[in-house]
């Protein structure tokens, strides 16, 4: 096979996986990936259609189902177009292909002299009146995508980099799309009774006057997990507080201490994943630095929701899950049931930024469904449930030393991540990863968390392997579990801390020997991508940052190519300090291959530098013993509508390259080019995130 065939095309090879032809809809494409609010279920009817020769308006697509689409795995990693699309556009060439053998025939013309555009079958640009949709049903969909697809070249295809509309918007702004807002004959209401703490034990709880409570219909209890389900939301949070009020739990004493101190200096066991050249053989100047983030709690502003309903010993459920496939794998282990025996449907949620909530909600929803079979069941958690039971991004500690030679030259970079767990997705290994199932009277706890290979992109050792030429890297890792805290994937996973530790330690040198962070990174750069990048951000940043600075105010640099593999982004921020600090621009500029929607490409750019502005000044979960602390957004406060700066983001469009990607490429360049800043405005380095007026203090004063 050859290598550039889409993966997915391996597992889901004919056209019947991808494409469905009727009648009443006429040409639906099915897609494995989930519409999270990022816009790709616009670019993916885009790049269909394209293929096809039709308008976007022709086709339909149908999001993540299991009763239907392809699995394609988690909609994550910044993959949707550059994995996703890519399967899409092989799937609706192939159809394109047999279509126009057919119309060839009918005609008794040569096939290469037609084409698709604009609905229509043409034959060297002209009409033949024949229709693309038409002929499409006369299309054995059973045949081999890989035999027959030929997919434009950048020089053929309609569609530019301009801005694709979203059709999904109105709905979304004024409509009712999402799983919360889902209605049903006979719904109830359903609530989950968590534990406290991650460790705690259920030792009684009054079922009989918990039913007795106004407006419940059913209450349930299996193990340390408890329910309820009512007739209204309402009644069903009432219960549950006061089922919080009147249950007993144990919870073990425990002294954890300072979380990140944990992480710092754990003693388990590290693995060296990357290592190029003797770093002990050179010589020259070694120079130093650690960043540590705290755990991150995901944030969205609508909580984890689901619906499901159960019938004959099977169960629908609707979720804004980032992977249907893999929560349906983990429901049925729960439960100690066939996969078959559900079907998981994607709803368009509150979006998340990695595994949140929304799958331990799903099985919620489940669990209460089975006790009132017939009747659908709506879940959705509290903003206290979202902050104390979803998994957190993890905390991390990066220590990168890089040595200097005597030239000026680097010559060595030694990058040592710790990191609580990353990757513990439901279904993942051999446990469901799901909250509820860790204490059901029949419990499967959690797995022990594994790691994403390098090659794969890695986790924890995300972007730890430095972008820059030099003689020797090497990098080790090292997972922590000691810790009681909930972890898994949180946008850019390690990459966020990695690239923030390596940007802003070449910051520290490039000061240090009288250099401009700028000159001294592309001293040591021989991509010529990433010149470009760098080079276009310094253009089209000059004038601003020619200008004076008030005292208190500077301009920082972050870059990286996110995995190493993917997406490149540069970002310039300018930060002014006055008490707090407070981000005012941030330019970016971005090569993300071919670009299928300009505007949905610069949206994910940006709203992942507002995310990490907020992660980098701002967030930092706390902790009461072995539970989470927050309970509402009081206690964990994030960037504000007022504090987001001025924006600028340049792409740099390669039609004839490969997309790459771009949901997670600004989240390391944009820490790094705000810690950049202040360093730059005050002279100071905060290596203890987050970047509070406390932080800046007790980094001056050290």
């Amino acid at each position: 096979m050859s290598a550039n065939i889409p993966g997915p095309l391996a597992d889901a090879p004919r056209l019947s996986d991808w494409i469905e032809v009727s009648d009443e809809i006429g040409v639906t494409f099915f897609t494995g990936r989930v519409e999270l609010g990022q816009g790709n279920a616009a670019a993916l009817v885009a790049m269909a259609a394209d293929e096809l020769g039709v308008a976007p308006g022709d086709i339909a697509l149908q999001t993540a189902r299991t009763d239907r689409t392809p699995n394609e795995g988690y909609t994550a990693g910044s993959m949707s177009i550059s994995v996703g699309g890519l399967a899409l556009r092989w799937a609706a060439s192939a159809l394109r292909v047999l279509i126009l053998k057919a119309a060839a025939s009918d005609l008794s013309i040569p096939a290469e002299e037609l084409d698709t555009e604009g609905g229509a079958i043409v034959q060297n640009g002209t009409p033949t009146g024949l229709s693309v949709l038409d002929h499409a049903a006369r299309v054995d969909l059973s045949a081999d995508i890989r035999e027959s697809a030929a997919p434009r070249t950048a020089a053929t295809r309609r569609t530019g980099s301009g801005d694709m509309p979203r059709p999904d918007l109105r709905a979304r702004m004024t409509g009712a799309p999402f799983v919360h807002d889902m209605t049903a004959p006979d719904m109830l209401f359903g609530a989950p009774i968590h534990p406290p703490g991650r460790n705690a034990t259920l030792l009684s709880l009054d079922l009989d006057a918990l039913k007795a409570r106004p407006g419940v219909v059913e209450v349930l209890r299996n193990g340390s997990w408890a329910g309820v389900v009512a007739e209204t939301p309402l009644a069903a949070a009432k219960a549950v507080d006061w089922a919080r009020a009147n249950g007993v739990w144990e919870t073990p004493a425990s002294e954890i201490g300072d979380p990140l101190d944990v992480i710092s200096s754990s003693l388990e066991e590290s693995e060296t994943v990357l290592e190029t050249g003797d770093i002990n053989r050179n010589v020259g100047r070694w120079f130093e630095t650690t960043i540590t983030r705290p755990y991150l709690h995901h944030g969205s502003i609508g909580p984890s929701a689901a619906v499901a309903v159960w019938q004959d010993d099977k169960a629908t459920v609707w979720t804004h899950s980032q992977g249907v496939f893999q929560l349906r794998k983990a429901i049925a282990m729960t439960l100690r049931m066939p996969e078959q025996a559900f079907t998981v449907i994607h709803r368009p949620g509150a979006g998340c930024y990695g595994h949140n909530g929304a799958d331990d909600a799903a099985l919620d929803a489940v669990l209460l469904a089975r006790a009132v079979a017939g009747r659908p069941v709506k879940v959705v958690w509290s903003r206290q449930d979202e902050f104390r039971v979803s998994p957190m991004g993890p905390g991390m500690s990066t220590k990168v030393r890089a040595l200097l030679g005597p030239d000026g030259t680097l010559t060595a970079f030694d990058v040592a991540v710790n990191s609580a767990p990353h990757a513990n997705r439901p279904g993942m290994g051999t446990s469901p990863n799901l909250r509820a199932a860790a204490y059901l009277a029949d419990p499967i706890a959690p797995a022990r968390a594994s790691d994403l290979p390098l090659a794969r992109g890695g986790a924890a050792d995300r972007n730890a392997v430095p972008g820059y030429a030099v003689g020797a890297v090497r990098v080790q890792k090292r997972l922590v579990h000691d810790l009681p805290y909930r972890s898994s994937s949180l946008r850019s996973l390690g990459a966020y801390n990695n690239v923030l530790a390596i940007e802003t330690l070449m910051d520290d040198i490039a000061h240090e020997i009288g250099e401009t962070p700028l000159g001294f990174r592309l001293r040591h750069i021989d991509d010529t991508r990433s010149r470009a990048v760098l080079e276009r951000l310094d253009q089209e940043t000059r004038a601003a940052r020619a200008e004076p600075l008030p005292e208190g105010a500077g301009w920082g640099l972050g870059f990286a190519r996110y995995k190493n593999s993917a997406g490149y982004c540069a970002v310039m921020a300018r930060v002014e300090v006055d008490g707090e600090v407070r981000v005012t621009d941030a330019v970016s500029v971005a090569d993300v291959g071919e670009v299928i929607s300009a505007d949905g490409t610069v949206a994910q750019i940006e709203g992942g530098i507002i995310q990490s502005i907020s992660w980098t000044l701002k967030e930092a979960a706390s902790f009461d013993g072995d539970a989470v602390a927050a309970g509402s957004w009081l206690d964990y406060p994030i960037l504000t509508f007022s504090e987001v700066p001025r924006l600028k983001t340049i792409l740099i469009d390669r039609p004839d390259q490969p997309p790459l990607g771009a949901g997670e490429i600004s989240q390391g360049p944009a820490a790094a080019a705000v810690s950049n800043a202040v360093r730059a405005a005050l002279g100071v380095r905060v290596r203890r995130l987050p970047i509070t007026r406390s932080a800046v203090i007790a980094a001056a004063s050290a």
